[in-house]
C-alpha cells in the first residue's frame, strides 16, 4: 500500500497494490499491519455499504459523544467524489475541506480519522460505498453540517444533486462550532 500526500494532517488517502492480468485484477483492501504502519491503529468494530445513484450526494456527516468515529471508506463500485472537513478546533486547518476521487479502478480509500466530517457526491452511474468504523453507530451522538455552507465552500461537482432532507436541513458550521467536541493535537 501505497499513501498520497493530503493538505489535512491526519487524513490519509491509500493506494493499493493491484496485480491484474487478463482474467481481471486483485487487491487487498484491507490489512491491519499495513495500515499501522501508515499510521492507522483504529481497531475498526462495524462495516457499513451505500448504494446510491449518480448525483447522489451524502453528508456531511460525524459522531460525536464518548465513542466518536474514525472512517476508512471506499467505493467497491463505480466512482465518487469523497470529502472531509477538518472541525478540530485550534487545528490551523479547521473548517478546510479537501476531496479525492474513490472508484473501482484504482481501489483508493481515503483515511477520514475522530474530528473530521465526511461526505460525498457520486459521480458514476451507481455508486457501492464501503466504509469500515472504528466505533458502532450511535443514533444519539451523531452530528451533521451543511454540504453546502458557503463558509467551507465545498466545490461539489455535477448537479443537481438529489441530497435528503436531514442533509439540506443541517446546521452551518458557526451554528455548531462550540458543540464540537474535538480540539486538535499537534
Amino acid at each position: 500500500m501505497r499513501t498520497r500526500e493530503t493538505t489535512l494532517p491526519g487524513v490519509i488517502v491509500i493506494e493499493p497494490v493491484v496485480h491484474g492480468d487478463d482474467r481481471g485484477w486483485f487487491q487487498e483492501t484491507y490489512r491491519q499491519d499495513e495500515l499501522a504502519s501508515l499510521g492507522i491503529t483504529d481497531v475498526f468494530v462495524q462495516d457499513n455499504q451505500s448504494r446510491s445513484a449518480r448525483g447522489v450526494l451524502r453528508g456531511m456527516h460525524l459522531q460525536v459523544g464518548p465513542n466518536p468515529q474514525a472512517k476508512l471508506v471506499r467505493c467497491a463500485r463505480g466512482a465518487i467524489l469523497d470529502v472531509v472537513v477538518d472541525l478540530r478546533r485550534g487545528s490551523p486547518t479547521f473548517g478546510r475541506w479537501e476531496s479525492w476521487q474513490l472508484d473501482d479502478e484504482t481501489g483508493r480509500q481515503l483515511y477520514c480519522p475522530v474530528g473530521f466530517a465526511h461526505g460525498f457526491v457520486v459521480l458514476s452511474e451507481v455508486a457501492d460505498v464501503v466504509y469500515r468504523c472504528s466505533a458502532y453507530y450511535d443514533p444519539g451522538n451523531e452530528m451533521s453540517i451543511r454540504f453546502d455552507d458557503p463558509a467551507i465552500g465545498i466545490d461539489w461537482p455535477g448537479g443537481p444533486h438529489h441530497v435528503s432532507d436531514r442533509d439540506r436541513g443541517a446546521p452551518l458550521l458557526d451554528e455548531v462550532a462550540q458543540r464540537i467536541p474535538f480540539t486538535w493535537k499537534p
